[in-house]
């Protein structure tokens, strides 16, 4: 007589994968990407997005070549991140007087109201997606992650 409950799934075996730092890092920036999202779809920001709007904001006068390079990312990619935020009013560009072809960026004054009411949250998400690490585990997976990250 055939069984009428569905069988379990057969164990995916990961193979080299479980060895693989990198595998590890995808996965796991994979689960902190998708708590970040849930947690800031009012405010319609990403990591990314936060990332700019925080360097921009400590940074006054940083231009936006300088950004890309700070962040590890093309010109281009940055110069359409730069466009979504000042399309909703966060970042302002304006010419550089020491140099006609950069782009100097600022935080407006939305820009910053926005980063003083998702900061709380930011580190909400980040108590949560630690939760189960102690505040050494922390720093020191923070150090090791800073060793493998660009030496720029």
């Amino acid at each position: 007589m055939p069984e009428d409950r569905p069988k379990a799934p057969n164990p995916v075996h990961s193979g080299i994968l479980d060895d693989l730092l990198g595998y590890h890092l995808r996965r796991a920036q994979a689960a902190v990407f998708a708590d970040f999202m849930r947690t800031m779809a009012d405010d319609r920001i990403t990591p990314g997005q936060f990332g700019v709007l925080v360097l921009i904001d400590r940074n006054p006068g940083l231009n936006q070549s300088a950004l890309a390079r700070v962040l590890g990312i093309e010109r281009s990619t940055m110069v359409a991140v730069i466009d979504g935020l000042e399309d909703r009013k966060l970042v302002a560009r304006r010419g550089s007087v020491s140099d006609r072809r950069a782009k100097v960026l600022s935080v407006t004054k939305q820009g910053k109201s926005l980063l003083a009411s998702v900061k709380p949250k930011v580190r909400r998400h980040e108590k949560r997606i630690a939760a189960d690490l102690h505040p050494d585990e922390i720093a020191a997976l923070i150090g090791l992650l800073k060793r493998i990250g660009p030496t720029s």
